[in-house]
């Protein structure tokens, strides 16, 4: 099992009038994912409201705030144990068997255009045997055809640009595999956390975005970036795209100043909690087959 402590703090300025937002920046509760302690704190003297969506189980916080400066913290310290299968037993799943819940992703999104890139799709991966180290495959293409920069793309950037451009940062590389995933009939979402181990040359802890591919009846995680360890990922929320997961959404007039997250592993050997390690099985922070 592996334990990890995190801290994020977001910083804003409310100017003029009374601003609404809603945060999803609560770390998700799933079978493998459990929470040993949390707390948010909020600056202003105002009322928090918790939710969790019934569609995804993404954790929410809503606030209205005054005038002026807000301070939003978040603390956790976070137990996942995964699931982990051998690759050559995780298979694809043909769609007349898909689970309900599943079908939602194997269709093109705002961000992931899966029907303009089928025929790419097909010609470099549609004669590669299916399963897990098809998805695999994708993954790789993905990660050895785009290169990392940051502020290399905005808001408005799709799969299909960073075909073209060839260059991103974590959210592009994400919907562009999710994207070719669901060509070839692969259910691929969009999942947002916060990672431990990734190179310090990349810059402070930020906010990470992976894949999770529908295989085998479980969501098994990707991260077509290749920056992080895969077993240091915290789950904080799922989607289609981007669009469907944003850390925060705000209404009103607002200056933002940048995200300030810290992250670190807890070990205790004597209980079987060890630091995030590289791992080449197939990882899953769900719980059993549908």
């Amino acid at each position: 099992m592996v334990r990890l402590k995190l801290f994020i703090e977001l910083h804003y300025e409310i100017i003029g009038e009374v601003s609404d937002f809603i945060f999803n920046i609560h770390a998700a509760q799933t079978p493998c994912q459990s929470l040993v302690m949390e707390n948010l704190r909020v600056s202003q003297p105002v009322d928090v409201s918790l939710f969790t969506d019934p569609v995804h189980g993404n954790r929410y916080a809503r606030l209205r705030a005054m005038p002026g400066p807000l301070t939003v913290r978040y603390d956790a310290v976070i137990d996942i144990a995964h699931y982990i299968a051998a690759p050559d037993s995780v298979g694809e799943v043909p769609i007349a068997q898909l689970p309900a819940e599943a079908l939602a992703y194997i269709y093109p999104s705002r961000y992931c255009q899966s029907d303009r890139l089928r025929q790419l799709a097909n010609n470099e991966f549609g004669r590669l045997p299916q399963g897990y180290w098809r998805v695999r495959a994708i993954q790789d293409w993905v990660q050895r055809r785009t290169r990392f920069v940051s502020g290399s793309s905005n808001a408005t950037t799709s799969a299909i640009d960073t075909v073209v451009e060839q260059v991103g940062v974590c959210r592009d590389f994400a919907h562009l595999m999710i994207a070719l995933c669901r060509a070839v009939n692969i259910p691929a979402r969009f999942a947002t956390g916060i990672d431990y181990g990734s190179d310090p040359a990349f810059g402070p802890p930020d906010f990470h975005a992976y894949v999770e591919t529908f295989l085998g009846g479980r969501w098994y995680l990707f991260d077509p970036t290749g920056m992080v360890l895969p077993t240091g990922l915290i789950r904080l929320g799922t989607g289609r795209d981007a669009a469907d997961v944003s850390f925060a959404t705000i209404f009103g007039t607002v200056k933002s100043g940048a995200p300030v997250i810290g992250i670190e592993g807890v070990e205790d050997a004597a209980k079987g909690i060890f630091l995030p390690r590289a791992c080449v099985d197939a990882l899953s922070t769900d719980g059993a087959p549908v």
